[in-house]
């Protein structure tokens, strides 16, 4: 059953309406014959995401990945039983408005397989342009969970905010009556985490209360003192932007960090320096490091990825996802939309975080989460697994 909901962007992204005069675009060199064994000589893919912009490391991240998982998953050959796939790249900056015209050039040349993103917004309207246009959209990075269920058309290659969530409360035994603040910005950002706490882990019997702090704050000893006068049984800490080296060095300092345990997310290498002093008291849930994973995939994407002079990072496994999933909808649909789009749903396969499986209700990406700590490697830091998640105990709730 696919889900299908209506997108609200609000403010989120700005977006032209218009479709365009080829709404159903056949694949390049050739038309696809989804019913016979031949599939078209040819298909291009797009690949929208940032090569330049503040997300443009998390982009070279996915397109390392992408190009490592592409081999990978052809052999080495670029084809798919005899069907050439051919890779076109679009810079998005994170901006929504050039995914979108990016996205509009790709279709109207005859793409009809579109991936990538580390940008929420754009993915969202990405989303739109998939469904609007008819063509497959497997989103990258972005974790707005709006994207999962949004339409039939849209997949994701990553983990989604309540994947994020539902990994910090394994760091409670048992949520019934247990108390969580929130620590974050009174931003979208941080009162969107807030809500996800509230709405997932209050769903299993927690207490959830917030201290939100004012985003031009600079001075953090009140808000730790606000935090630890609560006694609250954990500690979800979502925060973005320069201040952050300031404010975990007050919640360190007021001994926070001591009574409580305190969980945030791990981001990528380019962080882990960012904790200061309170770096080994930490609890990180994660989403991926190199050395968090054991199977032979892993391995594969690690090496292709530093052979290529790379360096796999956070979100290295959904580019590698990405192509595996693409080649297989090339493979099973030949290139046509919804032969493609059958194909992915419910598929299961092994990449690089291990057993993965496309959920056919709502395109959800079940998969394993991490429980992460930094400890001290001269003078710097170095993640170590402190356990893996089960894919089924952070699984997010079905989109309706």
């Amino acid at each position: 059953m696919r889900v299908t909901k209506k997108l609200l962007l609000g403010s989120v992204v700005a977006t032209a309406a218009l479709l365009l005069a080829a709404c159903a675009p056949t694949t390049a060199g050739g038309e696809s014959d989804a019913t016979g064994e031949a599939g078209p000589t040819e298909v291009s893919v797009g690949i929208v995401t940032s090569e330049t912009g503040a997300l443009a490391g998390y982009g070279k991240q996915y397109l390392d990945a992408f190009k490592a998982g592409l081999d990978y998953a052809t052999d080495g050959s670029g084809e798919v039983d005899g069907t050439k796939i051919t890779v076109e790249y679009r810079d998005d900056t994170g901006d929504p408005d050039k995914a979108v015209t990016a996205v509009k050039e790709l279709i109207g040349a005859g793409t009809n397989i579109i991936a990538g993103t580390a940008s929420s917004g754009v993915a969202l309207a990405v989303a739109e342009q998939a469904e609007q246009n008819k063509v497959l959209y497997i989103s990258g990075p972005a974790a707005a969970d709006a994207i999962t269920g949004i339409n039939e058309y849209t997949f994701r290659s990553g983990r989604q905010s309540a994947q994020d969530v539902a990994t910090a409360g394994t760091f409670l035994d048992d949520l019934d009556g247990k108390t969580i603040t929130v620590l974050a910005q009174n931003t979208a950002f941080g009162t969107g985490n807030e809500a996800a706490v509230k709405a997932i882990l209050g769903a299993q019997g927690a207490t959830v209360n917030s201290v939100l702090v004012p985003e031009d704050a600079t001075e953090f000893t009140p808000f730790a003192q606000q935090v630890l006068a609560g006694d609250p049984d954990l500690v979800f800490v979502a925060w973005a932007g320069a201040t952050s080296g300031a404010m975990w060095q007050a919640m360190s300092q007021q001994g926070v960090l001591d009574a409580i345990p305190v969980v945030t997310g791990l981001g990528d290498s380019a962080t882990f320096g960012a904790y200061g002093e309170a770096s080994e008291k930490i609890s990180f849930l994660n989403h991926y490091f190199p050395g968090a994973p054991d199977n032979d995939v892993n391995d594969a994407m690690v090496k292709a990825i530093e052979d290529a002079g790379g360096t796999p990072d956070l979100f290295s496994p959904d580019g590698f996802n990405a192509a595996i999933m693409i080649v297989h909808a090339i493979k099973e649909g030949k290139g046509d939309v919804d032969a493609m789009i059958s194909a992915l749903e419910g598929f299961e396969f092994d990449g690089p975080k291990g057993a993965m499986t496309v959920r056919a209700s709502d395109h959800a990406l079940l998969q394993d989460m991490y429980q992460v700590k930094l400890v001290a490697d001269g003078a710097a830091f170095t993640p170590e697994l402190v356990d893996t998640v089960a894919a089924d105990d952070v699984a997010p709730t079905e989109a309706k």
